[in-house]
């Protein structure tokens, strides 16, 4: 006890820093004793009062906070708010003067800011020549000639200087006085060859410079190394140190002899990498760089001084081999290594590539003795091997490698390739029994794989196989189903259109009554296989599901287009037995009666529809068919006795409203459009086709009400905000169109229509910003990506519009618009090739949505018409005004 009392004593800081005059030396008088439940209470009590206290006086304390801070900002403000006014008045700047502002540029002290070095061109001998023989003419004296006298110079005699002598003989010619100018080039010569001789013979008298190329030489000599001299030199005193601390490790003596040859000195390198092969002659790594540094001849002489020590190397063999140029020099390099390294598959591969077929076959069978376990000896013997020999050789390599598939699917690929197609079943199924009893674990996605690869090679049966013996392995029973689905979508991915034909085979056989996995199927077939194989596939689909109309409407379409209406009216006779009143089946006959042209057999179908099955479809189309005949009286006595039976069908109230638009009576139009919506009131068309003949007619006030009125009945219609705006625009108000926009946008922000009318609302420099801003709210929107194809397009950036056009009909196929404006930019920006392909792709996709398209679409005058000539129409009617 004394002994640890002793102890908290000397524990306690007794330090004079450590002590107040108030409160005696920091820390807790209490310290050491029991820390109880009534002293935690306390301090609990203790805590809340201090926070208690803090919140009292939180709001004066930042009260103050925030005056410092207003007080320091008015003292101290930012350089951005000193300049806000300037800024706030760049609004007013137009555009003209904003491009008539001059380029900075400070022309001040040019030449000290961008110093160029001066160049002196040597002036000619003749130039001397020629001004030594006409002489100077002056035509002023100079003051200080006249000071003395006239010209005579300060000292007697005239123009004699008081030295005589002054004319030496030297490089004037005796008789003229003039410069020999044939003296001083040839003095000139003889120094500049003095000079390269003294620096040609200083190493011991021998030549070491070219004088006529040496500078070409000097580049030669420049090392490649671009780092400082003083890290060279360390890391030369660090690697001599490491050489001579431990001289047998090979790592120091090539990391030497690169430094070496990065800093250009080869030869340096090629002598400390040879004195590496004398200190560490085991090492395979030293003798592979010293073969890599030294050229031909040399190289293949420290190979074969390598060989001599090293006679187990695979390496030092190939490299052997790689340094050959000659093909037999290599086989016999091979060879040799092969004598000393018989179980090397690197070295048995590398000499079997050199051989023609029959030697090579010859050899991987002495190859396979040699390696037993190579499975990619053994599949390379048997491609080489005639039918009966490979199936001993796989037969072989089975018993050598019980463990790997890639034997037993190469077996069944070769069944399959001799025609043997009913073994190939069986020899997977072994291979799954065989593999499991060697305890492989059947890997479902390496199999799925593997399928695939024979897909691509052409092995169709082997592929089938492989799936139907994997594809359950490892799936819960209630996952089945969905696990499938996404393999086979894997698969179309990845190309493998064999391998997804086999899954969907399997899933049918598994779910034969699942309308869903039939479905699926049957557009499989539609997308990537024939007219046959899809139509096969429905005849059995609507074998086990009768009840499900698109299956049969699938297959009844696919007769039609395919010109064969008969077989297509039988499918739908036999449609009618198993859902007898089914609208979609009665709509289907009636309307391929009506495609070709068999209009009373149509208007029948349609009478009996409506006697046995009366939907408001079937009085929509039979007043249709009668509109699009031109049986105005008839369309006409259908829609009003289709609207006592169904009033609130908004499309009977439209279709009313049109055709008394078409036979231009404006009041029962309106008369029409307003009891419709009296009946439809969330009807977006009806309030719309009110709000057009209202403009129509020149009453632009009472169609902007009528669309305020339909916003109060529908909030958040982006549809209505966007008429409203084209109204105001259409109307030439463009500052209220932008105001309603901002508005819309407010209500709507996730609007991806209204977006990309806003992009084109913006002047032509803020447009990019605005699509900046529609892709962060709609990043997925079809309407958003079509209005950034159309910026690029407007700003010719024709690979990046093509890009967004792409993306956007793959992001929405069912858009009309999209694929319209990707017609119209690739009739004047794409070939002929890429036309097509739109047009094509169109077909496939069989667009029914978009402003532009339902407005040609859904026009009388081109009901008959197909989806490739309504592409051509709307792309005609596109203009290039965004």
């Amino acid at each position: 006890m004394k002994k640890s009392q002793a102890a908290d004593d000397d524990d306690e800081d007794l330090n004079d820093t450590n002590y107040d005059e108030f409160n005696g030396y920091a820390g807790s008088l209490f310290s050491s004793g029991p820390y109880e439940k009534d002293d935690e209470e306390a301090d609990a009590i203790y805590a809340a009062l201090d926070k208690r206290m803090d919140e009292r006086r939180k709001e004066r304390r930042e009260q103050r906070e925030k005056e410092e801070i207003e007080k320091y900002r008015m003292e101290r403000p930012k350089i951005q708010q000193q300049f806000s006014d300037l800024k706030r008045k760049l609004a007013e700047v137009t555009e003209e003067e904003w491009l008539s502002i001059p380029e900075v540029g400070d022309a001040r002290n040019k030449r000290q800011r961008n110093p160029r070095y001066e160049k002196l061109t040597p002036v000619p001998d003749s130039f001397f020549a020629k001004h030594l023989q006409t002489g100077e003419n002056h035509t002023s004296v100079d003051p200080r000639q006249t000071q003395f006298g006239g010209l005579n110079t300060p000292y007697p005699g005239g123009l004699n200087t008081p030295y005589p002598g002054g004319m030496t003989p030297g490089l004037m010619t005796p008789g003229t006085g003039e410069l020999d100018m044939r003296k001083i080039g040839q003095a000139r010569n003889t120094l500049m060859d003095m000079r390269l001789s003294q620096v040609s013979d200083s190493v011991s008298g021998q030549t070491v410079v070219d004088p006529k190329g040496y500078l070409t030489d000097l580049n030669s000599m420049i090392p490649t190394h671009g780092g400082d001299i003083n890290d060279i030199k360390k890391a030369r005193l660090l690697l001599k140190s490491v050489r001579e601390t431990n001289p047998h490790h090979p790592p120091a003596w090539i990391a030497s002899a690169r430094l070496e040859e990065v800093t250009g000195k080869l030869q340096v390198a090629r002598n400390l990498i040879m004195k590496g092969t004398e200190m560490c002659p085991k090492s395979e790594d030293v003798w592979l760089e010293a073969a890599r540094l030294q050229p031909g001849d040399t190289a293949k002489a420290v190979v074969a001084q390598a060989v001599r020590h090293l006679p187990q190397s695979v390496r030092i063999y190939i490299r052997a081999a790689e340094l050959e140029t000659d093909i037999r020099a290599k086989k016999r390099v091979l060879r040799k290594a092969l004598e000393h390294v018989p179980n090397s598959v690197r070295l048995w591969k590398a000499a079997v590539e050199l051989e023609e077929p029959e030697d090579a076959r010859i050899m991987l069978s002495r190859a396979v003795e040699c390696c037993p376990t190579s499975v990619e000896l053994w599949l390379a013997l048997a491609r080489l091997e005639t039918y009966e020999n490979a199936r001993k050789v796989l037969n072989k390599a089975r018993e050598n490698i019980p463990t790997d598939r890639h034997i037993w699917i190469t077996a069944a690929k070769l069944e399959e390739a001799n025609g043997n197609t009913q073994m190939v079943e069986k020899i997977i199924d072994r291979a799954i029994t065989s593999l499991r009893a060697n305890g492989v674990e059947i890997n479902r996605e390496q199999w799925i794989q593997d399928a695939e690869e024979c897909d691509k090679a052409g092995s169709v049966a082997t592929c089938q196989a492989v799936m139907r013996a994997v594809i359950g392995i490892g799936i819960e029973e209630e996952d089945r189903k969905h696990t499938w689905m996404e393999d086979a979508d894997s698969c179309v991915a990845h190309n493998a259109l064999e391998c997804a034909r086999a899954i969907y085979a399997y899933a049918l056989q598994v779910f034969p009554s699942k309308k869903s996995v039939w479905l699926r199927a049957a557009y499989f077939e539609k997308n990537h296989g024939t007219r046959e194989s899809l139509e096969a596939l429905l005849q059995r689909a609507v074998a086990h599901c009768p009840k499900a109309e698109v299956l049969w409407l699938m297959g009844a379409k696919s007769k039609w287009l395919a010109g064969d209406v008969p077989a297509a009216r039988s499918i739908l006779a036999l449609a009618f037995q198993a859902n007898p009143n089914s609208e979609e089946i009665w709509l289907a006959a009636v309307k391929l009666e009506s495609e070709n042209n068999e209009y009373e057999r149509a208007r029948r179908l349609l009478a009996k529809a409506r006697s046995s099955a009366p939907t408001a479809r079937v009085f929509m189309k039979s007043v249709k068919l009668e509109w699009v005949l031109g049986n105005i009286a008839a369309a006409q006595e259908l829609c009003e006795e289709a609207l006592k039976h169904y009033e609130d069908f908004p499309k009977l109230w439209m279709m009313k409203g049109q055709i008394e638009e078409q036979e231009e009576l404006t009041e029962k139009a309106r008369e029409a459009y307003n009891q419709g919506l009296k009946k439809c009131p969330h009807s977006t068309p009806l309030w719309l086709l009110l709000s057009r003949l209202e403009e129509k007619i020149g009453q632009l006030t009472r169609a902007r009400a009528i669309l305020e009125k339909s916003r109060l009945k529908n909030p958040k219609n982006p549809g209505l905000w966007l008429e409203s705006v084209r109204l105001e625009y259409r109307a030439g108000l463009k500052n209220i169109a932008n105001t309603l926009m901002a508005k819309a946008l407010q209500e709507c922000p996730s609007s991806g229509v209204l977006w990309s009318e806003a992009i084109f609302l913006e002047a032509r420099p803020q447009r990019k910003t605005k699509s900046v801003d529609a892709l962060k709210k709609c990043e997925h929107d079809p309407h958003v990506l079509l209005a950034v194809a159309k910026l690029f397009w407007s700003e010719r950036k024709i690979t990046k519009a093509r890009e967004w056009f792409l993306r956007t009909v793959k992001i929405d196929s069912d858009l009309g618009d999209a694929w319209a404006l990707f017609y119209k930019f690739e009739l004047q920006h794409g070939t002929e090739e890429q036309r097509e392909e739109v047009r094509r792709r169109c077909e496939n996709a069989e667009p029914r949505h978009g402003e532009l398209w339902c407005a040609v679409s859904k026009d009388i005058a081109n009901w008959q018409r197909k989806i490739g000539e309504i592409l051509v129409l709307v792309a005609a009617r596109i203009k290039n005004t965004f």
